[in-house]
């Protein structure tokens, strides 16, 4: 018997013929939107942002703020939390950076960053010293795990912030004021000095208008005039000026602060689960931590063989992938804090150092892969790009 004979006698056969013959009657041909669904996944999440800065206003002596607009479209969404990681050449490197989106999820015209002058700072200077309105950057979309999540965070939130930290909680500040959330927020913001605080006249202006918002800057040198609170963000400044312990905390700022504020909040007994932790990338000193090998020195240099292309040498002290752009070769890149995993390279043979808080599956430690943006050479290395 034919297939098509076969195929009659199955039940239902004939109902199908006839619905057939109706949608393709009064059926919508879908052929004609062949691509949509691409074109809203790349809306959403574009591997690359055309960016135009339209507007540079001085926050510091240290800082300036840059409102990024679109040159091609619009903008992605985002959470207030998240980050971009701007693509730059300066002194003939390609490098890139990630700087928090300082404005709110609300405003869809623009985004905001904030940069402030780091010591040595490659890019940062470069950025504070030669961007101009009209000039084009490129960026990543918007990423990054911190940001609100309503399922696990509650409605009591705790920023801790120091320097240029402040810019994610702005964002997450300003929607709150623009949506008129119903959030407790209160801000412990740290600053040495009193003229370095970025943002000031705006959080006083929010506290005021939205009783939810409350705030303390703690300066470490203050002036004698100076009558807030004084020295750093401790334990105890934490107890008197939160009730209970049903607050989320977020931690953002420079390296020193996260080395002081964690152990004063594991003082207050807050569960590891309730502290959320944005890291900025590669600390300074690399030497000084723990375990590193006592034989390898801030000044050493090895060879790194990059199989199959060219061999570069790379010093000790700075991550593997400053060495790599240095040396012309650009390998992908987001957080540069080793989180995101967008850079992880296959260590073939030789020795790297890692902090305890790089973010390594289990898989990548067992088959021998680096993060490069958080990865040290201590021996001759070789690895595969």
């Amino acid at each position: 018997m034919a297939r098509t004979e076969i195929m009659k006698k199955v039940a239902g056969y004939d109902e199908i013929i006839r619905d057939n013959i109706i949608l393709e009657k009064y059926g919508f041909d879908y052929n004609a939107r062949k691509g949509e669904v691409q074109k809203i996944i790349d809306s959403l999440h574009p591997q690359r942002l055309d960016l135009t800065v339209s507007e540079i206003t001085e926050q510091t002596a240290s800082a300036k703020s840059f409102k990024l607009v679109s040159s091609s479209g619009s903008l992605p969404p985002f959470q207030a939390g998240q980050y971009i990681n701007l693509f730059v050449e300066a002194g003939g490197i390609r490098t890139s950076r990630p700087y928090s989106i300082a404005s709110s999820p609300t405003q869809t015209g623009y985004y905001e960053i904030t940069v402030r002058r780091v010591e040595d700072g490659f890019v940062s200077n470069f950025l504070l010293d030669e961007l101009k309105t009209g000039d084009r950057l490129q960026a990543s979309s918007p990423s990054g795990n911190f940001h609100y999540n309503p399922l696990f965070h509650g409605d009591r939130l705790a920023f801790i912030a120091g320097g240029s930290g402040i810019t994610p909680f702005m964002s997450m500040i300003r929607e709150m004021a623009d949506r008129n959330l119903d959030r407790r927020m209160h801000l412990f913001y740290g600053s040495r000095l009193e003229e370095d605080v970025i943002y000031r006249q705006e959080i006083e202006r929010t506290a005021e208008a939205h009783k939810n918002f409350t705030w303390d800057l703690v300066v470490s040198e203050p002036d004698p005039s100076f009558s807030g609170c004084r020295g750093f963000i401790d334990a105890d400044l934490i107890g008197k000026k939160l009730e209970g312990k049903d607050w989320t905390y977020f931690v953002c700022g420079p390296e020193a602060m996260y080395q002081f504020c964690l152990p004063e909040l594991e003082k207050r007994s807050i569960p590891a689960r309730k502290i959320r932790v944005e890291v900025m990338g590669a600390p300074k000193n690399i030497v000084s931590y723990p375990g590193w090998p006592e034989n390898v020195k801030a000044g050493d240099v090895f060879p790194v063989a990059i199989k199959g292309k060219k061999s570069i040498r790379a010093a000790a002290s700075e991550p593997l992938m400053i060495s790599l752009e240095k040396a012309g070769v650009v390998i992908p890149a987001l957080c540069r804090s080793g989180e995101c995993s967008l850079c992880r390279t296959k260590l073939l043979s030789g020795k790297v150092y890692q902090l305890s808080g790089v973010k390594l599956r289990k898989s990548d430690r067992t088959f021998g892969y680096i993060h490069p943006c958080m990865a040290y050479p201590i021996s001759d290395i070789e690895i595969l790009l």
